[in-house]
């Protein structure tokens, strides 16, 4: 038996896992399934949720009435964040990379509607939003406040949970629908869902090789952030598990033209997949990891198996900033 830490229920779970039977026979390779993450609420939809449930419990376990956190302008994480603190009564601080754009779009206008506060960092200083989130904590706390501050995409060892209990449910998924997937795939942005999907895999026996698809940086990025992560893991939870061995797979060669920037083929999907199945992807995660994935099988190098598990992340309202980069008959 498991034993979870804290945890303040915020998502709407289980989520379902159901087959793309339409598209995946167009496509000719295993049945495609979806864990169907995006609808773990409306305006807090996604992977993110998962891993916050764990990290502000730790944050109201420490009596945290302020959360700091980061991200890009267009981040699902720091949406939810700003969702999550108003629905909670917590007071919310968003370090956003870049600069403030003339029109309020897509997350970014709902950070403002739920009542976040924003600073802004250029892109060229990114490279310090850690001392300016350890800066805020500190001018909180002269104030009478006590921050918690919460790492990109709310990925650290407390927040690989959300991943590890959503394989708990993956093995429950597969038992229900008598698949033994060969491939859980999933995006990677920030390492936490690929981290804690890596560490359920071992803790719940699932047979799936666990399979990320980068939406920025490289392999060998997501594999010392990761694995730092599962060292923090470890020790702050007393396992004895060998995390050392667990292995971490990350295809490159889908990021395209950069981090929230995509190209044609990334747009052609969504279309495609909605067209389909009536199921919609975002352009700076779900997509390019879906089209990664498509363009795996098609080469042959995930086609070794019936069955194939994608992991929806979310990301919906970040198909709006981007509406003038697709094309309509």
């Amino acid at each position: 038996m498991i034993k979870y830490p804290p945890r303040v229920n915020l998502a709407r779970l289980p989520t379902p896992l159901t087959p793309l039977e339409r598209f995946s026979a167009a496509l000719g390779g295993p049945t495609i399934w979806v864990k169907r993450d995006e609808t773990t609420g409306t305006e807090i939809s996604g992977n993110k949720v998962r891993k916050l449930e764990y990290v502000i419990a730790q944050a109201l376990a420490e009596n945290c009435d302020t959360l700091v956190t980061c991200g890009g302008v267009q981040s699902n994480h720091c949406r939810a964040t700003a969702v999550l603190g108003a629905r909670l009564g917590l007071k919310v601080h968003l370090i956003l990379r870049g600069n403030r754009p003339s029109v309020a779009d897509g997350n970014l206008m709902l950070d403002y509607v739920a009542g976040a506060r924003i600073t802004y960092i250029p892109e060229s200083q990114w490279a310090t939003h850690e001392e300016v989130a350890t800066q805020l904590q500190s001018n909180y706390s002269t104030s009478g406040d006590k921050a918690w501050v919460i790492p990109v995409g709310a990925s650290d060892e407390i927040g690989l949970w959300g991943y590890i209990a959503a394989c708990e449910e993956l093995s429950e998924d597969f038992t229900q629908q008598g698949i033994n997937p060969g491939y859980i795939v999933t995006a990677t942005g920030s390492g936490g869902t690929q981290g804690g999907l890596v560490l359920g895999r071992e803790l719940y026996g699932l047979d799936s090789e666990i399979v990320a698809i980068n939406v920025c940086d490289d392999a060998d990025w997501f594999e010392r952030k990761i694995r730092r992560d599962l060292r923090l893991w470890k020790q702050r939870y007393n396992s004895q598990l060998d995390v050392d061995a667990l292995p971490i797979r990350t295809i490159e060669g889908y990021v395209g033209p950069g981090y929230a920037r995509a190209g044609p083929e990334v747009f052609d999907i969504i279309c495609r997949l909605a067209r389909a199945e009536g199921l919609f992807l975002d352009p700076v995660y779900t997509a390019k990891a879906f089209h990664g994935m498509v363009r795996e099988i098609e080469s042959g190098r995930l086609a070794d198996t019936d069955h194939i598990v994608f992991i929806h992340t979310g990301g919906l309202f970040g198909v709006f900033p981007q509406k003038q980069y697709f094309e309509f008959p």
